[in-house]
């Protein structure tokens, strides 16, 4: 095949040599002729003294210029080249999950940049954050069908991202109908999502397995959940053996998809629906001398950009502080962050000083990250983003 050439400047293309699988404006010879080209145009990149290296897609309007598809340099890009990469997700889901609930596609990790699919059963949500691959959408169309034959395909183009890429937001069913909620398994039991106008793409896979894990902490105790969403951590330590919990939200819309999924588990007189914003709620609760034998705290990302690091820690350290205060004597803490552009070692520390702030000793019980249908890839560390902390109070 014939693309168009984009070449690396001397001693820039090592990220790439590397496995990286993009290449920034700084790093190519943005010329005339690249600086013309459509943005999500296929091109060829190849080093400076002339050697192919890979396929990728070129945005000349983006930071992020070069999204890399494939290092053979040959291939064609059709539907068969995604039902090829979508089988292979899929039998990887499949020998790690009984049930068709995960997320079958993860961006780049899966070889599809900026891409994320993820199953409700017979019902895929698929999320396009690059100009690329929203140019292939009929391409990605077509394999989910044939790979899958979904029942419905709902297309969630609503991330704040896509801006970055000059692409609007938009929300709408590619396929079939979607009612205004659905089921989902996970850890054992069924919640209600939204998939139309719940939050991302309906719900939130990547910590099924530190909701397991927190669930263990939570038998026998009273338990709040902070940032619910849709109570997958105190809806599953209830199904575990907790003997109540307090669900706290600031968006109803969170509390209705929580209260609906606890009426049919059948644990609703079990469960408390608090909306407000947590630190708020978290004041008052203190003031009431509330207790609880286990709080989770998993907050939206409080720094989405480098500019807001410096506040966006200050605000960990605030909740960790705030929530160690609610934990009973002998209690558990979970805490969590999804925010990339924060370390683990920076979270750890701002999350240790809240609770020492709260008066309280701490022991680092667990440290939890996304589940495996949130594959990393190992020369993109903006893909391990999730960090999941629980600690048992002195």
């Amino acid at each position: 095949m014939s693309y168009p050439v984009i070449r690396i400047l001397p001693g820039h293309d090592r990220r790439l040599r590397g496995g990286g699988p993009w290449l920034f404006s700084n790093e190519v010879q943005m010329d005339k002729t690249a600086k013309a080209l459509e943005p999500g145009s296929l091109v060829r990149l190849v080093s400076h003294d002339g050697k192919a290296m890979a396929l990728a897609q070129f945005n000349p309007h983006s930071l992020i210029c070069a999204r890399v598809l494939t290092r053979n340099t040959e291939a064609v890009i059709d539907a068969r080249f995604f039902v090829r990469r979508l089988e292979r997700a899929l039998a990887l889901r499949s020998r790690l999950f009984e049930r068709p609930f995960y997320r079958l596609v993860h961006a780049e990790a899966d070889g599809f940049p900026g891409v994320i699919v993820d199953r409700y059963g017979d019902v895929l949500v698929l999320q396009i954050n690059t100009i690329g691959m929203q140019k292939m959408e009929s391409l990605l169309l077509e394999a989910l069908e044939q790979v899958l034959a979904p029942a419905a395909v709902v297309l969630r183009n609503d991330s704040a991202i896509r801006a970055l890429e000059g692409l609007p937001e938009e929300v709408r069913v590619a396929k079939g109908t979607v009612p205004a909620t659905i089921e989902l398994e996970e850890n054992g039991i069924v919640f209600a999502a939204d998939v139309l106008k719940g939050q991302k793409t309906g719900w939130f896979y990547d910590q099924r397995s530190n909701r397991a894990f927190a669930a263990g902490l939570g038998r026998g105790q009273r338990v709040l959940d902070l940032y619910s969403y849709g109570g997958g951590f105190g809806l599953l330590a209830l199904a575990r053996g907790a003997r109540e919990a307090l669900l706290v939200d600031r968006a109803e819309g969170a509390l209705a998809l929580a209260r609906e999924s606890a009426r049919r588990q059948g644990v609703v007189e079990r469960c408390g629906f608090l909306r407000k914003e947590v630190f708020e709620a978290c004041e008052e609760l203190a003031a009431e001398k509330s207790r609880f034998g286990l709080v989770v705290a998993d907050p939206p990302a409080f720094v989405k950009s480098r500019k807001d690091l410096a506040v966006g820690l200050r605000g960990y350290r605030k909740l960790a502080r705030l929530a160690a205060g609610l934990v009973g004597e002998a209690g558990f803490l979970c805490i969590a962050s999804c925010s990339h552009l924060v370390s683990e070692e920076d979270f750890a520390r701002e999350v240790f000083a809240g609770i020492r702030a709260a008066g309280r000793g701490a022991r680092l019980l667990f440290r939890g990250f996304a589940g495996p249908d949130h594959p990393v890839h190992p020369a993109l560390p903006e893909s391990a983003y999730l960090k999941f902390h629980a600690y048992a109070l002195d």
